[in-house]
């Protein structure tokens, strides 16, 4: 399809022409972008403990007050989407995560005192969050509005794999640059993701949401409170492995707790790639269920695990029974608000996925026990929450 086509289609008042799957230079722009959240998450707090000698504490308030400054700022990028459009929200994000990258960059710079190095790393998470609200919302309701909310499920099963790919990749990566050249190269990769991704979406056609009535922020909230509450529970499953697996591997005497994470990415992108649309065919609160109740089962599997091979086989049936929780009750959320608002509901739903990981930073919960049975009995809950005759 191609730019005079969809114009032709604007300006004539004709119903618009949808993409069949989503623009690739929007999924491509999301990876790139959401690069410079993966690429400090192993960097920062290294940088902070062990060059600025502060303790644990502090690593993670200031690792979680990014994802504290995206939820608080949701509102303002889903208004910003609704009314001009998700291209110009995702261009806006990315110079201000780029913004964010530059003040890691001052704050590694030799002569500054650990306290003012600390503020700017802090003042930097501040604004990476803000950028990566403006930046995700405009990704995810830019690619919804290119291929119709009749494959919204479709959609946020590709942004999905995306955000997620960026984060498995960018970590490693920034653990690299550090190592090898030093905190100033992992920051000035940070800054260069979004100007990339930045690049990458100015060469992309402009999806705007339809016009018409627009409820205020709050309002959309009310809408949408379950489905995000559902989110958010079924969030902590994937919290839980990232920030207690090691922990827990640990105290068993089992080795190889690096592959968590990759048994749970296998069966994560597995299944959106294989039944990504599925939630666009059926109904999405019915996905959503039997997916919590496969993401209970391997919590409880990693609970209970005799051996390590067992624990892994539940990390990759959680990733299995997360992967498709997001886009099927995301499909719910566009269908309880009006058209116009439907980047407000995508950044108001998304925050609920960010809000886990932004209580997960200087959690005090530490036994494994507790790591594994409270995603399980928050699956359990959120399965409730996302029951169709609830809503």
């Amino acid at each position: 399809m191609s730019a005079p086509t969809v114009n032709r289609a604007r300006l004539s008042g004709a119903a618009p022409v949808y993409l069949s799957r989503p623009a690739p230079g929007i999924i491509a722009a999301l990876f790139c972008g959401y690069l410079c959240v993966g690429l400090p998450l192993p960097v920062i707090p290294l940088f902070i403990h062990d060059t600025l000698g502060f303790n644990n504490l502090v690593v993670g308030l200031a690792i979680g007050v990014q994802f504290l400054a995206t939820v608080l700022t949701r509102g303002y990028a889903g208004r910003l989407t609704d009314q001009h459009g998700g291209k110009r929200s995702t261009l806006q994000g990315a110079v201000v995560c780029a913004l964010a990258g530059l003040m890691y960059l001052i704050a590694a710079m030799p002569g500054l005192s650990p306290m003012i190095s600390l503020a700017v790393v802090v003042l930097g998470r501040l604004v990476a969050g803000f950028g990566e609200s403006q930046f995700v919302t405009g990704c995810v309701s830019w690619s919804i509005a290119s291929v119709g909310p009749q494959r919204a499920g479709m959609s946020m099963s590709w942004t999905g794999i995306a955000m997620f790919a960026a984060l498995a990749v960018g970590a490693p990566i920034g653990m690299l640059l550090y190592q090898a050249y030093g905190l100033q190269a992992a920051m000035i990769a940070c800054i260069a993701a979004p100007l990339l991704a930045g690049g990458i979406a100015s060469f992309e056609m402009s999806y705007t949401n339809p016009a018409g009535e627009r409820l205020p922020f709050h309002k959309v909230i009310w809408q949408i409170w379950r489905e995000g509450l559902g989110l958010m529970l079924q969030g902590v499953g994937l919290s839980g492995l990232t920030a207690f697996a090691s922990l827990y591997f640990a105290a068993r005497n089992w080795g190889h707790a690096g592959l968590v994470m990759t048994a749970f990415g296998i069966g994560f992108i597995f299944i959106r790639l294989v039944l990504g649309s599925l939630p666009d065919r059926m109904s999405g609160y019915r996905v959503a269920l039997w997916s919590l109740v496969v993401e209970a089962i391997g919590q409880a599997m990693i609970w209970a695990a005799p051996h390590e091979v067992v624990a892994l086989a539940g990390a990759l049936v959680t990733g299995l029974g997360c992967a498709l929780v997001f886009p099927a009750l995301g499909v719910e959320v566009l269908k309880r608000v009006p058209p116009a608002n439907r980047g407000s509901a995508m950044g108001a739903f998304v925050a609920s996925s960010t809000s886990p990981t932004a209580y997960r930073g200087p959690s005090p919960v530490s036994s494994p026990v507790s790591s594994t049975t409270l995603p399980s009995i928050c699956s359990a809950l959120s399965a409730l929450c996302s029951e169709p005759g609830s809503s």
